[in-house]
């Protein structure tokens, strides 16, 4: 019987996944080639042969643009394309639907049955609404409180493999800033590990292959009490959640209706954390608390404000201020404003300065392509190149003051000549319940309290 010839249609994280779950070793299919999206770079290699199964795929599996998907699915004779990345409007999905199945291919969205892994410890899975909703705080308190009980916690981030050869992130343990900059890490990757590492209340994992991950995690040689998903975008978890935590963002009011695969958290969590309550207007958060009651009406909804902190506000008093924001938050995540933002507004800058008319290289192609992030600068470090051409344009833009709202040390990588203004944000929670109080209950149910005695 002729194996079905599939794409898969994704941008270095879900659709690795899913092949890794479904198709590896799948003598019914043949997966032809990954098409990329949304991350700078990752077409032009291959899945490689290591990774993809030899067996099966001897020579690895080729990666392509999107934008070749139409003749990819003629010259390749594809009978299905399945698409997986995350943070996309329906409008989008549905697009991409009509091409592929204008060009005479099936168009499938895997869900949680065929793609969720079932670990051998509890699982407190984190996801979103969509990308920026702040899901990392979460993941952050979280682990503050279970530290606080006296348990070992390790956290496992949504895949960000951004190094050329994918065979050295088959599995990634992060347990210091030294391990960061062993593997290479982008600033994106950073963006996401460093603030678990520099607490050093948790260690993380992260890379290709999530079962491999989570098996190595189970067995961490710091202890491993309970496994933390800490998710990407607005994707669903790749392990079957004991618990799931979503984060909804009343500043993008029906995003949690509109977005996929959002919309599948907003359904499928226990817990639904209404952040950044404090800066969105009372309209919208009540707009979200009806959506969520809507098409999720058991979830425990728990309402949050996102915390800022400042180190130096007196630089941006009266300032001329160049903000740097997180970049996927800007870019695929389509925020207007963020932490960075916020504090400038806060803390009375004289001016916004408009980084556009002085980006070079790369950065230039990402204002073209995502046109609405406006007067904000995105922390773009996809690699090296990238890095450089953020430094080149942060040195040219005339401003008194970089205030910056991503959650690294960003002047570690990157020579700013100016004065520096770092903001830090943590979750906190307003009034009941409370995250302390369901993770409590959690730790009852799963008689983690009787490890604690011992």
């Amino acid at each position: 019987m002729k194996r079905r010839n599939v794409i898969i249609i994704g941008a270095a994280g879900r659709d690795f996944h899913n092949f890794n779950t479904y198709f590896r070793g799948n003598k019914d299919y043949q997966v032809v080639a990954f098409t990329a999206e949304q991350i700078p770079g990752i077409d032009g290699r291959p899945y490689p042969k290591e990774l993809a199964g030899e067996e099966l795929y001897p020579q690895g599996i080729p990666i392509y643009k999107e934008s070749e998907l139409p003749r990819l699915i003629k010259d390749l004779d594809v009978d299905e394309c399945v698409f997986a990345y995350s943070d996309k409007p329906y409008e989008y999905v549905m697009r991409i639907s009509a091409i592929v199945n204008a060009a005479g291919a099936d168009f499938t969205l895997m869900g949680t049955k065929q793609t969720m892994i079932k670990s051998t410890k509890p699982v407190i899975a984190v996801g979103a609404t969509r990308t920026g909703c702040g899901k990392s705080q979460t993941s952050r308190k979280i682990i503050e409180y279970l530290v606080g009980m006296g348990l070992k916690v390790v956290a496992i981030r949504h895949p960000m493999p951004y190094d050329p050869d994918l065979n050295k992130q088959k599995v990634q343990r992060f347990a210091s800033v030294e391990d960061l900059k062993k593997n290479n890490c982008t600033i994106e990757e950073m963006e996401e590990y460093e603030p678990h590492v520099v607490t050093k209340r948790n260690v993380i994992y992260a890379g290709v292959d999530y079962e491999a991950i989570l098996r190595q995690a189970e067995k961490d040689p710091d202890g491993c009490d309970i496994i933390l998903w800490d998710g990407g975008n607005n994707d669903f978890p790749f392990y079957v959640p004991d618990l799931f935590i979503g984060v909804a963002d009343p500043l993008r009011p029906g995003a949690e209706i509109s977005y996929y695969p959002g919309e599948v958290v907003a359904r499928m969590a226990d817990v639904i954390v209404i952040n950044k309550i404090d800066s969105a207007s009372l309209e919208n958060i009540n707009k979200v608390r009806a959506n969520i009651a809507a098409i999720n009406p058991k979830a425990i909804v728990v309402d949050a404000a996102s915390v800022l902190t400042v180190d130096k506000p007196e630089l941006i008093k009266g300032k001329k201020v160049l903000v740097i924001e997180d970049g996927p938050t800007l870019t695929h995540g389509e925020m207007k404003i963020g932490a960075g933002t916020v504090a400038a507004m806060k803390y009375g800058a004289a001016q916004l300065i408009d980084p556009r008319p002085y980006t070079v290289g790369s950065l230039k192609d990402t204002f073209k392509t995502y046109p609405e992030i406006g007067t904000l600068l995105p922390a773009m470090g996809y690699g090296d190149a990238q890095i450089k051409d953020l430094e080149k344009t942060i040195a040219q833009v005339p401003c008194d003051t970089v205030v910056i709202g991503t959650p690294i040390d960003l002047p570690r990588f990157v020579n700013i000549k100016q004065p520096v203004v770092k903001i830090g944000y943590e979750l906190q929670e307003i009034g009941t319940p409370t995250l302390e109080g369901i993770l409590s209950d959690f730790v009852a149910k799963h008689h983690l309290e009787n490890r604690l005695l011992h």
